[in-house]
């Protein structure tokens, strides 16, 4: 069986029969789109997409941090700036 990573699931035909109204019942939540039963696509509403994108890019910065957090270094001076 195939783990759904979100509360709400609908069926390919019920997306296509009610789409705003699954819209407006999932809120801000992912919903599962199911294809005989079986997850085929995630919807998500795009102030949600946008916090994924936003908090994978946060990740990327802190890992980037960490490799850089050792050196090497260049000194300069507020002058050479």
């Amino acid at each position: 069986m195939d783990t759904i990573y979100t509360n709400m699931t609908v069926s390919v035909t019920e997306l296509k029969r009610n789409f705003a109204g699954i819209i407006k019942q999932a809120d801000d939540c992912p919903v599962a789109i199911l294809n005989h039963n079986r997850p085929e696509a995630y919807l998500l509403p795009a102030a949600h997409y946008e916090r994924l994108i936003a908090h994978l890019e946060d990740l990327e910065d802190t890992k980037l941090i960490q490799e850089r957090a050792n050196g090497p270094f260049v000194e300069v001076s507020l002058d050479e700036l």
